[in-house]
């Protein structure tokens, strides 16, 4: 048989360029996901991680040396004990950031991918709780300009160097190639995790798309409930603009990250680690929203099983049942229609939705510090302060975010 005839009689996929020649030895299949080298840019940008966290991390230690002294002679004891726990969580969080920025930087002079984007996901997380922090003690001030600068780009890194979305590229690409059509409907796992360790692959993507489907379904089931147990409509967006309620977007994202693993579980494990995350979720959001703005956005005192009137018995079950839901059932019809937009406009969609959502929810915080602002009988004394006055002043927050109420003494601001 010639070797026509070989081609012919064989798998109508290209050859791949990547496939090793038969005069060189196997390439070790985890080559393209971890060992794939890193390009130069982002070399440079390891090797700055690395002087920022070396030059940072001693600062900060003589930061902690001169609070701990301050905090012994009394300097501080006017501030309430939230506040000072707070800026104690606050410096810890950027002595983890800074040792945290050694490793990233190591790791991407390395070559090692899966590790970097571990650690990129870590420092995201420090991050966003260093923003927390720091809102809950001074509000939107300068500071938060330069971390979300770092977030956006951590998040664009761990993103980019991702070995488990060059894979499903790569995958795509080869499905692209093949005309045999049973075999290109593998096309429908994308997104699943092929390991086999959880339910889907938790990259950007994924993280991103189930945010913002959940934060609108999250929003049509609020003003259903409302609507039928109160009677009337009420609006209960929680982002300026936009039908989002960003609870429950941020709520399925912690529900898919937790329970990826425990899709195969029995009903009654997902549904007690569901009411437990959400739960704690819905306290801790409670619980910034009060001492970062002022803002009491529900209060469940005197309800079966209230805690602090943060959260009580009867909404954890509800988070319990909403985890059994979206594991079993909700999230692989997610992944279905997430999967209908193109291959090839994925990350250009992907990236203008993303930009959009945190355009949104940075004018959010703004225009919610504002009213703080003005609620604690500032004069706007800024452009961007009069901006908001102007466009979305008092009235205007109270009608948008109708559940809220807000009162500056609830706050745990500092003026140091």
């Amino acid at each position: 048989m010639q070797d026509s005839d070989v081609h012919a009689s064989g798998s109508d996929i290209p050859p791949n360029e990547h496939d090793p020649k038969p005069d060189q030895a196997p390439v070790d299949p985890d080559a393209p996901l971890d060992n794939k080298k890193i390009p130069l840019p982002l070399k440079i940008f390891g090797i700055l991680c690395i002087l920022g966290g070396v030059a940072t991390t001693p600062m900060i230690a003589f930061v902690s040396l001169v609070m701990v002294e301050a905090f012994r002679e009394g300097l501080f004891a006017d501030d309430s004990i939230i506040s000072n726990v707070l800026f104690v969580a606050q410096i810890v969080l950027l002595a983890a950031l800074a040792i945290m920025f050694i490793v990233l930087g190591i790791r991407l002079l390395r070559n090692k991918r899966r590790g970097a984007r571990q650690t990129a996901e870590v420092l995201i997380v420090a991050t966003i709780l260093i923003i927390l922090c720091d809102m809950m003690l001074f509000g939107l001030n300068e500071d938060d300009i330069f971390y979300a600068v770092i977030l956006v780009i951590l998040i664009a890194l761990s993103s980019y160097i991702d070995p488990s979305l060059a894979e499903e590229r790569e995958l795509q690409r080869k499905l692209r190639l093949m005309e045999d059509r049973s075999i290109a409907e593998l096309g429908d796992e994308a997104g699943r995790d092929l390991s086999g360790k959880g339910f889907i692959t938790l990259n950007f993507f994924n993280i991103f798309w189930i945010f913002v489907v959940c934060c609108v379904i999250g929003l049509i089931l609020e003003t259903i409930y409302h609507f039928v147990l109160f009677g009337g409509y009420e609006d209960r967006a929680g982002l300026l603009f936009g039908p989002f309620s960003p609870i429950y977007g941020f709520g399925a994202v912690l529900m898919t990250v937790a329970l990826n693993r425990f899709h195969d579980k029995p009903i009654i494990v997902i549904f007690l680690v569901s009411a437990v995350i959400g739960g704690a979720f819905e306290y801790l959001t409670s619980w910034f929203m009060q001492f970062a703005f002022g803002i009491v956005a529900w209060d469940y005192t005197g309800t079966w099983l209230s805690i602090d009137g943060r959260t009580n018995g009867m909404f954890m079950i509800m988070w319990g049942i909403l985890g059994v839901a979206w594991i079993k059932l909700l999230l692989p019809q997610m992944l279905k229609l997430v999967n209908l937009i193109p291959w090839n406009w994925r990350y250009a969609v992907t990236t203008i939705a993303a930009t959009l959502m945190i355009l949104d929810g940075v004018m959010t915080l703004m225009s919610l510090d504002c009213w703080y602002e003005r609620e604690s009988g500032r004069t706007p004394d800024t452009p961007v302060e009069q901006f908001f006055a102007d466009h979305f002043g008092n009235d205007y927050m109270e009608h948008r975010f109708q559940s809220m109420s807000i009162d500056p003494s609830n706050a745990t601001r500092t003026d140091r």
